[in-house]
């Protein structure tokens, strides 16, 4: 996969924000109930994602862009229920570097899956070969 390095780290860059997400903003106090399904979505998702490239399976980059698909509307989404109400500078950062992320997730992983549908090339068919000296 020739974008492997560059998808790893954007994986793991979105599990960290997710992860800075459900713990300083969906729960602040730290009371509350888990946000189980933030949790498995946020950080779980991006961590499996991450095997699965390492592992070499080129369905993981297609994955990816879904992912990062949906990680981007909700980004979108948060960013302008932010802007138009009065919530934290802190949700903003949080959806702003997740939102980057995610578009480089949906361009990379879609390079990647490019690149992996191409497969390997057959080899070149040889020139022609020159006429024999005999024929003339």
């Amino acid at each position: 996969m020739p974008h492997r390095p560059i998808l790893l780290l954007t994986l793991l860059g979105l599990g960290t924000v997710g992860a800075a997400t459900v713990v300083l903003v969906l729960s602040p106090s730290g009371a509350g109930p888990p946000h189980v399904v933030w949790w498995l979505f946020l950080v779980i998702l991006p961590v499996l994602l991450m095997t699965m490239i390492l592992i070499g399976r080129p369905w993981a980059a297609m994955v990816c862009v879904a992912y990062g698909t949906i990680g981007l509307a909700l980004d979108l989404a948060t960013v302008i229920s932010v802007v138009g109400g009065r919530e934290h500078n802190l949700t903003l950062t949080l959806s702003l570097m997740s939102g980057i992320a995610n578009f480089a997730l949906i361009v990379f992983g879609g390079r990647a899956f490019w690149a992996a549908l191409g497969g390997p090339r057959p080899p070149e068919s040889r020139p022609p070969s020159p006429p024999s000296p005999s024929s003339s």
